[in-house]
Formats: C-alpha cells, structure tokens, sequence
C-alpha cells in the first residue's frame, strides 16, 4: 500500500480494501468451476474465523451492520418478548430504529466523555422492572464497558447487547468488546477496521440465539438452522408443512455472500496489526492537541480507534465555525457529531415520537454541536499528525 502524502488530501477513509484483497477475489471468481457466489461455504469460513479471532462460540454472517441489530431485535423480542431497552441518543440510527421497529420502547441515557458511550449512573436513574435490556454501543473504538455495568446487568438479570460496529478489537480487562454480551453486533462496510464491502455479524455465546439468528436471516425458515431438535420439533408440529418451507417468523432475507466472506478473510489476517498502527495514531493526536482547548481525557485503555475524536472543552458556535471552515480549507474531512450525526432525539424520526426530550442530555448535546471525528487509517502519514494538532491548535 502507498502512504498517503497530501496534507491536504485527508480523507475519512483511505485505500481500506487493498489490491490483495481484490485480487483474492479475483482468484476465487477464476476458478473452472464457477462456485456458489451466494452463502455457501466461504460464508461458514468467514463466521468460523471471526469467532475465533473475537473470543465467542458463533457468529452469523449478515449484509450489514444495520441488519445485525435488526436481526438481534427480532430474536430478543422472540425469546425474551418486549419491553424497554436501554439505548444512548449517540449511536446509529439502525441501533433505535431496530428497538423500535420491534416493537420495544428505546428509553434514552446519557454519555459519559470519557467514553461517549453510555454513563452507568444514568443507566441506574433509567432502569424499571419494564427494563428488558441495555444496548452499549462502543464508539469510534472506544471502550463503553465497565465493570460496575457488567455487575449490575447480572444483579438485575437484564441482557447487555453490545453494538460493536465502530471497533473490531476494541478490549475490556483484555477480552475483545463484542464478546461480553449475551449478544453482539459489527459491521464491515467501507471505512471500518475490516470491510467486506458491506456486511454484518450476529454474535453470541448462547446456542439458541445463534440458531434463531441463522433462521431470521433467511426469511425465518426453519432449515436453516443447524440443530436437528428446532428442526424437528417445527416439523412435528406442522405435520402439513413442506419441511424445506416452514417460516417460524415473519424475518428477513439478510444474507451475505461468498465474494464478500473472501474479500473479508483476507483482511481479518491484518486486523490486529492495523489496530496496533491506529491505537498508536491516536496517542499521538492526543497528546498533540491542547488540552486547554480540546478535550483529551478520552479513555484509551483498550481502544482500536478508527477516527480521531475531535471536542471543544466549551460551547463556542464562532469557534466550532472556525473550526470547520479551517478544516475544509485543508482538504481535511471530517463529521460533526461524531457517530451517527450526534444526538439521534434531535432527528426527525425520534422527535415525533419524543418532541424536545432531546434537549435533556447535556453531554450528548455538546458533543453533537462541538465534537467531531477525523479519518485515523493505517496508510496515515504520522507525521501529518502533529501538523494538523498545530493547526488547531492555532485556532
């Protein structure tokens, strides 16, 4: 791979699928006999793989991160029925619009800075006996678990859903984040640590949920799942049914395919060394930015940073301004907000629900008008770093 060398090219994402990378497609589509190219056996490898790598019995292969939360929703609500579930208003809108679409209430808590992810004292102001469950999402390859979180989720018997979309390799006491919950979600598209272009993971150490996992992913058909028992308990009990055709569930198709599970093994074999160059990257923006200026107090331990964090200590719209038109004027691009665009209750399709809730989460909010990410890669130039630390630095 080339190094990027324009200071003033610095995109949020650079070179990410590489030229082996399409060449191992290339390979694969050259073989006599053309393969399967929809799910098939490169599609199993993949999931096999990745549950090693990550530290969990299953994984199941989606086409996108946004369907892995759909699909997890879906099987909460199918073994555990609805309630309320916990949510941060900084995440993805697919992680609240899946709350909602399955019929649960999303009940909203604040940040914690030093994370983004979600505060545990507001989670404990938020819990009811309606509380079914907490859905963490580690931002931006921040860690968002403690073990105050781990314990109260255990006391209270509530399930932990950890979205994991934004860092692949992030850890906690030294296990992988994603790994913790009773379920996980990534996702592979195009910026993130490990692309398949699009795609998606379902994880889990629980056998049931993997099962009911593989069969939502497929329009709910029974068949597809691997335990012979499921099979043939449906099958008992629909004795007028085509065993190939029983939908357990109103699901989904939301399979991947075979050139993406290829494009994808390959890269998981560099993951963890371009986690090491981007954990290494941001040490270095950090301790460049001012700190009397910029807040730096963000908790690295753990992290797999894919985005510099960008947070002005104190409200200042002329200084944000400032701050973008500099930005642009640079060639340097950038998102306010951080993930998500910042506070979802602000979107339109919370604030129907919800009218100004939005303005009752105060970390959230100054993270939405003063806060952004910058692309962190493994092909960055360090030594743009400290350049772009003095140039805003200098505003």
């Amino acid at each position: 791979m080339k190094k990027q060398a324009k200071t003033s090219n610095w995109p949020l994402m650079y070179n990410n699928i590489s030229k082996d990378d399409v060449n191992k497609v290339i390979s694969f589509l050259s073989q006599k006999n053309i393969p399967i190219l929809t799910q098939s056996k490169k599609v199993r490898e993949f999931e096999e793989s990745w549950s090693k790598w990550l530290g969990v019995k299953y994984s199941v292969f989606v086409n996108s991160g946004s369907s892995a939360n759909q699909i997890t929703m879906l099987v909460l609500k199918e073994l555990y029925g609805t309630g309320e579930i916990i949510v941060p208003p900084l995440t993805w809108v697919s992680d609240i619009a899946s709350v909602l679409q399955n019929g649960f209430t999303p009940v909203f808590c604040d940040i914690n800075l030093t994370t983004l992810a979600i505060d545990i004292e507001e989670i404990k102001k938020k819990i009811t006996p309606k509380t079914r469950a907490i859905f963490l999402t580690h931002i931006l390859g921040y860690n968002g678990l403690t073990q105050e979180l781990l314990d109260l989720c255990k006391k209270k018997k509530i399930i932990l859903i950890e979205d994991t979309c934004e860092s692949h390799g992030a850890t906690f006491k030294n296990k992988k984040c994603g790994s913790f919950g009773l379920v996980s979600n990534f996702s592979f598209y195009y910026a993130h640590h490990l692309s398949s272009v699009e795609g998606g993971m379902v994880c889990t150490n629980d056998e049931k949920i993997y099962q009911y996992a593989r069969m939502f992913r497929s329009h709910g058909m029974v068949r597809e799942s691997t335990n012979e028992k499921i099979k043939k308990d449906y099958a008992k009990k629909y004795k007028d049914l085509n065993t190939d055709f029983i939908f357990s569930s109103p699901a989904y198709n939301m399979r991947n395919g075979e050139i993406n599970a290829v494009m994808a093994l390959n890269q998981l074999k560099r993951l963890d060394k371009n986690n090491k160059t981007r954990k290494d990257n941001l040490k270095i923006f950090l301790k460049n930015l001012d700190s009397k200026k910029y807040f730096t107090n963000f908790n690295q331990t753990g992290n797999s940073n894919y985005a510099f964090t960008l947070l002005l200590n104190n409200p200042d719209f002329k200084k944000r301004d400032l701050i973008e038109k500099t930005l642009k004027e640079n060639g340097v691009e950038f998102r306010r907000g951080m993930s998500g665009g910042g506070n979802q209750l602000m979107q339109p399709y919370l604030r129907k629900l919800f009218g100004n809730e939005y303005l009752n989460y105060p970390n959230t909010n100054h993270v939405h008008h003063f806060g952004w990410y910058i692309g962190n890669y493994p092909d960055l130039n360090k030594d743009l770093i400290p350049k772009l630390c003095k140039m805003l630095n200098s505003i």
